[in-house]
């Protein structure tokens, strides 16, 4: 293995198809192997390395590459002929490339005006690489081939892949990867060439991560807007989400959303919850296969190694451990999440409300319940009341929240925290899932609900007293306390988590939203994670000045529940103009450049294409616009559109509510029109409200 220029991979400009758990990543060229991260991938393992075709020892000439879906790619290239008639190309060569089996379909055409013999070659090979060696810029030997009927194949100890052609090549060198085929074709004539490279499970472990039918597993709603990008930011998402739908083998009835693509195509406690509480209005069918999944995974006894304990949620589960740096190694199923737990139990009440049938909340209650207990004992250790991390023994992650690189939790003068951490918006999860889970133990005839309550009214108090800070701007939340118990007075986006959490009074929250309007944080393409004014700002950095947008998302959901629509209207227009610029496929993050005329938003090189809670961002946006929240269980739908309302008109249909259909319209005045709803449910709402259901 060299690792002397173990550098992640830039992918910004690459063509990623998914179909998880497959994925293929493309230069502009769709020539595999150029770049370190080329490749078809299945279940974390790089299937193929290189693919390249040739016609007459010519490399075609890219003209032009699209997505035209989440799983397919087209590239049409040209190959020219010097001595020519005419300038015009002679042959016209087309790939179709899907992220499954059938990984490429080539086209060859003749467009000139002579008949031709072509030497058509197709170079392959492959490393079975491990997605944590790509991402970390590790480069493997390539692993010789073997003669397979119609193609190669190659093997690891503990896996192999196998590429077939159609029709075979008619000459093979295995020791080159080269096959060839000799082509006649006349004018106007063409000839195909179809290639598949599988998993061959046979040889080594099974798959474990599965395609799920997206089918029914949520509603496909229809908008029609006078700002159009809210409408196709949906539709794109919903399609890229589509392509993030998986279960494991150990639940396969059990749908979650994979994180994202390329790097994180698992289970991830922390994201698959988040993504799937973004889609509640679309029904709850992820939600329960989420949910039903993690309990499964759902800690059992102490383990140092993996950071497991009794109750705890699963940060990520993989086949096999990682290596995410040198000096850091994860396992196969790692518990290094301090937020995953508590969101666990929130996700499970909000489903509940939206209309979960009751048998299978009920079912899940006895996990809810470990997770509970998990928050008051080993997720507070020192028990002063806050939840905190440190990982064992200088193992696992650093950073334990969603901002979890090493650089994350940052001083004002740039100084890092050390553990143990108690990150801001782990208290206002661990609030919310303390008041869910009482209502949840109410509801369902169990003990402890107002006890669980009065845990929620110390933490607040504790918080108010502990967290906020304050600087020649005024007064803000604290990122987090440190070893020392300081506030990290640094100025992140973690307060936006805090928002509609029921943590903060009216006048905290106002002075949360006014941090989060002003050019410190606010890029005019969505929130930063770490305030321009702070000593090390990187519009860049990872987790120290990049927009995230499902991070901006929470934020203008939250702002909404405070009833700071303006806020909210105004970081909600950002991630609207920053879509286009990213074909409405809204990345894992981006730069956090100031927002200028003529100028666009700057990809983050590394970025993860599509990733789930981006792609179930536009979900949320649409929610937080109409003010929607459910209480099926009370008989209770709410609409409060957002104050002012940032459209003129907004028509959606397709929504769903307790397994009931929900369409309705809002006018530019926030009044409300109803074209249909659940007919079981009382709807409340704080503006005009006409009905023709």
């Amino acid at each position: 293995m060299n690792d002397v220029f173990a550098l992640q991979p830039l992918i910004h400009d690459a063509l990623i198809c998914v179909a998880a758990p497959t994925l293929v990543i493309s230069p502009p060229d769709g020539q595999l192997g150029s770049r370190n991260g080329d490749g078809l991938y299945v279940d974390d393992v790089r299937l193929l390395r290189v693919l390249r075709l040739s016609v007459d020892g010519r490399d075609p000439e890219p003209i032009r590459a699209h997505l035209e879906q989440p799983g397919q790619a087209r590239f049409l290239a040209v190959v020219r002929y010097p001595n020519e008639a005419t300038q015009d190309p002679a042959l016209v060569v087309e790939r179709v490339r899907r992220a499954d089996a059938t990984v490429d379909e080539v086209t060859i055409r003749n467009t000139g005006r002579r008949r031709r013999t072509l030497r058509v070659d197709l170079t392959a090979g492959t490393d079975l690489a491990d997605i944590s060696d790509v991402k970390a810029g590790r480069t493997l030997p390539p692993l010789p081939a073997l003669p397979q009927p119609g193609g190669l194949r190659w093997s690891s100890p503990d896996t192999a892949a196998v590429l077939a052609t159609t029709p075979p090549p008619q000459a093979v060198d295995p020791a080159a990867g080269l096959l060839t085929w000799e082509v006649t074709l006349g004018p106007g004539e063409s000839w195909s060439l179809g290639v598949t490279v599988s998993l061959d499970a046979a040889a080594g472990q099974p798959q474990r991560i599965l395609p799920y039918p997206s089918e029914d597993v949520w509603s496909r709603p229809s908008i029609d807007c006078d700002n159009e990008r809210l409408a196709v930011l949906i539709e794109r998402s919903l399609a890229d989400l589509d392509a993030l739908l998986v279960s494991h083998q150990r639940t396969p009835n059990d749908p979650f959303l994979a994180a994202g693509g390329p790097w994180f195509l698992t289970l991830f406690g922390r994201d698959s919850l988040w993504a799937a509480r973004m889609l509640l209005p679309l029904g709850t069918r992820l939600a329960e296969g989420t949910l039903r999944t993690l309990a499964a995974w759902q800690g059992r006894r102490y383990d140092r190694s993996t950071e497991e304990a009794p109750g705890k949620i699963p940060h990520e589960v993989r086949r096999a451990a990682i290596r995410p740096g040198e000096d850091l190694r994860l396992p196969p199923v790692y518990y290094g999440s301090i937020d995953a737990t508590p969101l666990f139990v929130t996700v499970l009440a909000e489903a509940w409300r939206w209309g979960m049938p009751e048998a299978e909340v009920s079912a899940l209650l006895p996990a809810a319940e470990r997770a509970l207990a998990w928050m008051r004992a080993d997720g507070d250790p020192d028990d002063d009341g806050f939840l905190e991390y440190a990982r064992p023994d200088g193992q696992g992650l650093l950073n334990q929240g969603w901002k979890d690189s090493t650089d994350a939790i940052q001083f004002a003068d740039g100084e890092l925290a050390r553990p143990p951490v108690a990150l801001a918006e782990v208290q206002a999860y661990a609030f919310e899932a303390a008041m869910n889970g009482a209502d949840l133990l109410d509801a369902f005839g169990r003990p402890d609900g107002d006890r669980w309550r009065e845990w929620a009214e110390r933490l607040r108090s504790r918080f108010r007293q502990r967290y906020w800070v304050e600087d020649r701007y005024g007064a803000y939340p604290a990122i987090a306390l440190d070893a020392e118990k300081r506030p990290v007075d640094g100025v992140g986006s973690n307060m936006a988590h805090l928002l509609g959490t029921g943590l903060l009074n009216d006048a905290e929250a106002a002075l949360v939203a006014r941090r989060l309007a002003s050019e410190d944080l606010n890029s005019g393409w969505g929130l930063r994670t770490l305030g321009a004014r702070s000593a090390r700002f990187n519009p860049l950095g990872y987790h120290t000045g990049s927009v995230w947008p499902h991070d901006t998302a929470i934020a203008v959901l939250g702002l909404a529940r405070e009833g700071l629509g303006e806020t909210a209207a105004a970081l909600l227009r950002g991630l609207l103009a920053a879509a286009p610029w990213f074909d409405y496929r809204l990345p894992e993050l981006y730069g956090g450049e100031q927002r200028m005329p003529g100028r666009a938003p700057v990809p983050y090189p590394a970025a993860c294409r599509p990733q789930a809670w981006s792609a179930a961002a536009g979900v949320l946006l649409l929610q937080a616009v109409l003010g929607l929240s459910a209480d099926a269980p009370a008989g209770e739908l709410t609409i409060t559109p957002l104050t002012p309302f940032p459209f003129r008109h907004l028509q959606v249909r397709g929504l769903r509510v307790a397994g009931e259909r929900l369409d309705l319209e809002v006018d530019a005045t926030g009044s409300v029109r109803l074209l249909s709803a659940p007919a079981h449910l009382r709807l409340t709402t704080t503006s005009d409200i006409a009905s023709t259901a």
